[in-house]
Order: structure tokens, then sequence, then C-alpha cells
């Protein structure tokens, strides 16, 4: 009798034993069940109030395009739209909003104009080049990797005979770029070299212009040989608190005095494209959220590109840290 109660008290051990193996996995499965669904609804409801941020921004740009002449728009780094904006969300949470200008960059893709090369967009890539000390020929192998045809640029340029030799071999776009990260793809381009043009360079369609209201130093002195960064600097103090009103405006600055006509070509006071940063921080998940916009004279802004693999907000431009 003794034995066969032994028998039962280690038979419902047993039991008992398996019942809490199983209960501690249902519940371990079940706590992981309830962190991917609380995950899941952070991603969904950052990815939302980056849509948000995105569409404060639209209405930031209507609304100063309307407080403006539409017909000559004038933007510069003083007005609402270019101040960083940041919410305070639920749980401790953060959404930051900011709305760059990529017509403050050179434009990548103005090496090429209506299917020939743009010599003057040459000449002032070359010279930026030169200011930031690379000695590398990118001018000349980025234009023939956007340019149409087979033949080199001089004895500097780069054509499919070049890259099918890479490992893995393959052939230039021969199109305009879409990003600028399609830099790393020209002909023996250094990270280094890459990273150090980085905040100075924009993918565009290639008849944006350059913004001399929102232009840092560095990019206005490639308009001349002449044009020191450091004697640049004059041209953004003499933006005053509203910028140039126009072109000609901009022309008239003594600085320019004696650089000639090239110097002041393909300038502009406004912006049709700005890019919109939107990162939200809640709970545990970070977004970020970039999108590029259009803007065009009748108010209207569209959506023309959009891109969540960015690493964190824009850094403020040059001469916001200098301040």
């Amino acid at each position: 009798m003794k034995r066969q109660n032994g028998v039962a008290l280690i038979t419902v051990l047993l039991v008992v034993a398996v019942v809490t193996v199983v209960c501690a996995g249902l519940i371990a499965r079940q706590q992981l069940s309830i962190r991917s669904s609380a995950n899941q609804l952070h991603v969904t409801q950052a990815w939302h109030y980056a849509q948000g941020g995105e569409t404060l921004a639209k209405a930031m740009l209507e609304r100063d395009l309307r407080q403006g002449d539409p017909r000559q728009p004038v933007d510069h780094l003083l007005e609402p739209w270019a101040r960083p904006l940041v919410f305070p969300l639920d749980e401790g949470g953060e959404l930051r909003v900011r709305i760059v200008d990529p017509s403050a960059r050179f434009n990548l893709n103005s090496l090429v104009r209506q299917g020939r090369p743009n010599e003057l967009a040459v000449l002032r890539l070359r010279r930026l080049l030169l200011r930031l000390g690379i000695d590398k020929p990118y001018a000349e192998r980025l234009l023939d990797w956007l340019d149409s045809d087979s033949e080199l640029q001089g004895g500097n340029g780069a054509e499919d005979g070049q890259y099918l030799l890479a490992t893995p071999p393959y052939r230039t776009a021969n199109r305009e770029i879409t990003d600028v990260s399609e830099l790393r793809l020209l002909l023996e381009m250094e990270e280094a070299d890459y990273r150090r043009l980085l905040p100075f360079v924009s993918a565009l369609p290639s008849e944006a212009l350059l913004n001399v209201n929102t232009a840092s130093a560095m990019v206005l002195s490639s308009l001349s040989d002449g044009l020191t960064p450091d004697a640049a600097l004059a041209l953004i103090a003499g933006r005053g608190t509203e910028g140039y009103a126009s072109p000609a405006a901009f022309a008239a600055q003594p600085v320019l005095a004696g650089l000639g006509e090239q110097a002041v070509q393909g300038l502009a006071v406004g912006s049709q494209y700005f890019e919109v940063f939107s990162e939200v921080n809640l709970g545990e998940r970070r977004v970020v959220l970039r999108s590029l916009l259009q803007r065009s004279n009748d108010g209207q802004v569209s959506i023309l590109a959009r891109d969540l693999g960015q690493g964190g907000m824009p850094p403020r431009p040059i001469e916001e840290e200098q301040e």
C-alpha cells in the first residue's frame, strides 16, 4: 500500500512538473507575443507621426509661398520653414521635423542639361572639389556617368569600358542620378572623398538652380576662381534678414565685381525643391522619414520621393554653426 502511495505521489509530481514547464513556455510565448505586438504598434504609430511631420511641412511651404510673390519666390534661412520643430509625444516620445533646401547645394545633375554637357556646371564642380581638397577627376567621371554617349570626357573620364573591368562588373547609368549615394559608384571614388563632398551636393532635376539665399560659403565660392570661401562670407552677410530679392541684387554685390558674367549665371533666390526630415522616437522605436517635395508656383506641393533608410536628422547649415 505504501509502495502504491509512493508511486502515486511521484506520478503527481511528474504531472505538476510537466504542467509547470508547459505553463512557463506558454507564458514566455505570450510575453513575446505581447512585446512583438507592442513593437508593431509603436512602428505603426511612429510611421503615422512621421507622415504627420511631412504633412505639416507641406502646409508650411504652401503658406510660405502665399505670403510672398509666387512669380518670384524668395526663400532664405530666417523664414519659419527653415526652423526645426520639436513636438512631445505620448510615452515620453518625440517628433522632430526639419525642412532643408537641397537647392542650397551643388546640383550634380546640372552637369548635363538638355542632353548636352553643361561646361559652366563642370567648372563649378571642379572648383568645389578643389576647395574641399579633393584632387580626383570626379567632375569628368560624373559627366560620363550622366551623359548618354560612350565617349570619354578628356583623359580623365570613365565609360563602360572601365566599369566592366570591375568586380563585379557594371555599366554607367547614362541618366540623371536620383540620390547622391550613387556617387559611390564612380570610378575610384574613395569613401573619405564621398563623405567630404556629401554636405555640399544634391541630386535634383537638371534644371534646378542654386539658391544663393540658402547656399553655404563653400558652395558659393565655386561660382568663380576669384571667390574664396572667406570672401563668400560677405555674400552671406549681404542677405540680411530678408535675403536677396532677385538674382540681380545678388550680382550687384561688391565682392562679385570683376568676376565676370559666368559667376552670376544659373542662380536663383528661391527654391522649388525641399527635403523634409521627420524623426520619431517612440518607446524603443525610432523612425526617420526623408521626403523630397516639389513646390510649384501655383502653390501645389507634391511628394517626389520618400526614404526610410536615414540615420538621423541632417546637420545644421554651416552658417548656423558659426554663429
